[in-house]
Formats: C-alpha cells, structure tokens, sequence
C-alpha cells in the first residue's frame, strides 16, 4: 500500500515537472519568435506586450504543470476540486493584472500617436486600471458561483459611509478628472501659480498635480485646491509668446535711431537665437515712456515658447549692449539731486 501511494506520488510529481518544463520550453520559443517578429515592426505596442506577458507567463506555465499534476494525484475529489478552483482563481487575477497593464500601456501609446480627448496623466491610469481590475474580479466572483448582486447591493450600502470617511480623496480625485476634461490645464503645460511659483505640469494624479519647477524641484498640489486656483496657463491657447524686453536710454538719445538699433540687433540674431520666431516680426514700443532719469522702451519679439525666453533676452540684451556702446548710445543709471539749504546763522543782536 505504502509503495502504491509513493508510485501515484511520483507519478504526479512527474507529470508536474515535465508539464512545466514543456510549457517553459514552449514559451520560450514562442517569446523568441515574437521577439525577432517584433523586432521587424515599426511599431512599439508589440514590444509592450511581450514586456507585459513576459514575467506571468512563467507563472502560467507552473499552474499548467499544478492543474496536470493535481488531475493525476490520488488526493481525495473534494480537496481536487478546492486546488482547481484556487488555480482558476489565481490565472483569472493573472490575466486581469496583465490585461490591465497593456491596457494602460496601449492607452499611453494612443495617447503619443493620437490625439484623445482626454491626456495619458496618471490619473487615466489608474482609471483604466481600476476598471479592467474591476471587470476580472467580476468575472472571478461569476466562476466562483457567488451572487454579484448581493454584493453590489452591500456595496451601494456601505458606499454612503466610504464616502463621507473619503470625502476630501474623492474631492481630489473628481477635481482630477475634472481638470483633465476641461483641458485647462494639461501635462506639459508651463504655469504661474498664484503664490508665484513657475513651473510645467509634471504629472495629474488621483490626487494631486505635481508641478516640476526650473531648478528641477517639484510643487505637490491637492487637485482639489489646483482646481478653485487662479492660474496664468504659459502654454494656452498657443505654446508661442510675446517677450517684452524693456529699455533705458538717456533724454539726449534719438528715439528714432534706438528704434532702428533695437530693430535690426532682433533681426539679425532671428536664426542665430534657438526659440527666437521671425513672425510676428519685432517692433519698439515707447512704454512705459517718460522716467525719472530715463526714456524707457520696450521691444517686443515673440519665442517660441515659455523655456526659450531665457535664452532669448540674454542674447538680445548683450547684442543691444554691445551695439548700443559701439553707437554711442548712452544708458543712464538712476540719479537724484540733492539741494542743500544752508540756515542763515543767527546774528548776536537776535
């Protein structure tokens, strides 16, 4: 008896080790002929699968090899039928998490090919994950025989009471789909907040906007507040802007030859200046005007966008230096004149 029991037990074991090792075999070959496939493709959604199905499929392999063994064990019905049902349960959450990984990453690739009315943010992605992982558990609890509708019922009841406990996340979260409907404010976008901080929207998130600022460092915002916020949007409706460069020049000065001056210096470094636009073409503005001590201008050139503005007046301002002291054109710094009274000295008669 002992030595039959033994025999059905390395049978099994048996089965077990060469299931797994044909089907690890087998996904071998097959991952590397989709791998040399994917390699020939122009597209990159074929390499996000195989990335994707590349760890579960090990996975799968083994519960192949458990599913076999277990049908040719000797264990009792009952326990047969509780380890099948564990397997399926196990390969369903499996697929569900891959599906919902692809499904992420093939929104992400829409989202770069394409443009959608909604932006690939990782709010989007948990919105997709959620509802893919949603499904597969309803799918699960179906193979499994237990009611859905009991459940969803308990759940509407509950669902009062997890609201008022989430009020300020799920605040955040609607805030966060809101903004990402109305596209006010998108990944990407150059922003002013109103406590003055600049930056470009990094990431839209469940629950906050994470906004990555010019030495490299991150504002973290609740969706909530970003939302009710006064916002100066740098990339809307058009990513170009008007640069505003004002101007000092002494009272002595040409107004007509300073004009001419700034005009041709901003001409001439269009195509020498990265982000520097041709059109609209650049113009001189006597604003704000008349000084204490000065004529104040403005030139006005347009760059490309929010990050070329940098670049844009630094080279501008030494080439207007350097044609300013080459013409002879003056430019004052501040000045005051100070008059001095002096008290008559009173006399002894007084």
């Amino acid at each position: 008896m002992e030595y039959e029991s033994l025999r059905q037990i390395a049978s099994s074991l048996a089965v077990f080790v060469v299931a797994v090792g044909v089907a690890l075999l087998a996904r071998r070959l097959l991952l590397s002929v989709l791998h040399r496939w994917a390699a020939k493709t122009d597209t990159t959604i074929d390499d996000i699968l195989l990335s994707v199905v590349r760890g579960p499929s090990i996975f799968w392999a083994i519960a192949l090899g458990l599913y076999l063994g277990i049908g040719t064990s000797v264990l009792p019905p009952r326990i047969i039928q509780v380890s099948f049902s564990v397997l399926h349960a196990l390969v369903i959450l499996s697929f569900t998490f891959v599906a919902a990984n692809v499904a992420s990453h093939a929104l992400r690739f829409a989202a770069e090919r394409a443009e959608l009315p909604f932006a690939s943010t990782g709010l989007t992605q948990v919105v997709i994950k959620g509802f893919v992982i949603t499904l597969g558990v309803l799918i699960l609890l179906g193979t499994l025989g237990v009611s859905i509708a009991p459940l969803l019922t308990a759940l509407g009841v509950g669902g009062l009471a997890v609201a008022l406990a989430l009020q300020d996340t799920l605040s955040n979260l609607f805030a966060g789909i809101h903004i990402l409907m109305e596209k006010s404010i998108r990944v990407g976008d150059v922003i002013r907040l109103e406590s003055g901080e600049e930056g470009a929207i990094a990431d839209i998130g469940w629950r906050t906007t994470r906004i990555r600022l010019p030495p490299n460092n991150l504002v973290i915002i609740p969706n909530n507040k970003l939302a009710q916020a006064r916002i100066l949007n740098y990339s809307l409706p058009d990513k170009t802007m008007a640069l505003l460069i004002p101007i000092s020049v002494s009272y002595s000065a040409d107004l007509d030859q300073v004009q001419r001056l700034l005009i041709e210096e901003a001409t001439a470094a269009i195509g020498h200046t990265p982000g520097l636009l041709a059109q609209p073409a650049p113009i001189v503005r006597f604003i704000p005007g008349f000084g204490q001590s000065s004529l104040d201008v403005t030139l006005i050139v347009h760059v490309r966008e929010f990050a070329d503005q940098v670049l844009v007046q630094h080279e501008l301002r030494l080439r207007i230096l350097k044609r300013f002291r080459a013409d002879g054109v003056d430019i004052p710094f501040p000045s005051h004149t100070v008059y001095v009274h002096k008290e008559p000295t009173p006399s002894l008669h007084d």
